[in-house]
């Protein structure tokens, strides 16, 4: 790469990002479709990576009906999901390292995710990682989330930085849609799906994990070195 970016803060996305959440999520709602008796589970489950809560719900009843047992699917869910949540939530590689050079280097930084507000604490918390971040942007702060770009933009605006000088860093092509959206500068770390063409050509770079987000940063943003952030 080529080139130098004016960083001046970096947008975070959460699930899949920087805690490794998504398979859980995924394991856990497959398990409880397929025990209701549902088909297609797995690929339903997978279509819903990167979106907010109420839009999976409606994935669901688009996809299995009115009668769909919305209500008894959820709380079967969030009772697997919170037994797998006991032992804590395990960070994506790199997530501590990458969160110590930002605040080391005393780059501002927001977290950007689809879930809500409450979802987030309680991740964060589960993650040992909450007290990393003074801003916390959630689905509950927006009318319209991930692919929209209002999160984005209102954690630009939150921060006093214009989006253009913002990096943002997401798992999915519907986080990268809303993070290209807003003028941000989008780097992509897939989790659970690869990117396709469109998804790709809205990324600055798609890298591998989250360490080649911080050799990035560092070797186009000037993270760690004279040039201020």
């Amino acid at each position: 790469m080529s080139g130098r970016w004016q960083v001046d803060a970096v947008l975070l996305d959460m699930d899949g990002t920087l805690i490794d959440t998504e398979r859980i999520y995924i394991s856990s709602l497959t398990t409880v479709l397929t025990g209701f008796g549902f088909a297609d589970a797995a690929t339903v489950c997978h279509a819903m990576v990167g979106l907010a809560g109420p839009d999976c719900q409606k994935l669901l009843l688009d996809r299995y009906g009115a009668d769909f047992p919305l209500g008894a699917v959820n709380k079967a869910f969030v009772a697997r999901r919170d037994e797998i949540f006991r032992d804590g939530l395990p960070l994506k590689a790199g997530a501590r390292e990458l969160l110590d050079a930002l605040r080391d280097s005393n780059c501002p930084m927001a977290l950007v995710t689809s879930a809500s507000r409450r979802t987030a604490e309680q991740h964060l918390t589960l993650a040992g990682i909450r007290a990393r971040f003074d801003t916390l942007l959630t689905r509950d702060d927006v009318e319209h989330g991930k692919p929209d770009p209002a999160l984005y933009l209102l954690a630009a605006k939150t921060i006093r930085t214009p989006p253009q000088h913002c990096v943002a860093v997401e798992d999915s092509s519907v986080g990268v849609a809303a993070a290209h959206g807003a003028g941000v500068i989008t780097l992509m770390v897939p989790d659970l799906e690869q990117p396709g063409t469109e998804t790709r050509q809205r990324c600055a770079a798609v890298l591998p994990d989250l360490h080649a987000v911080l050799a990035t940063l560092r070797l186009r943003g000037g993270l760690g070195t004279a040039v201020s952030l």
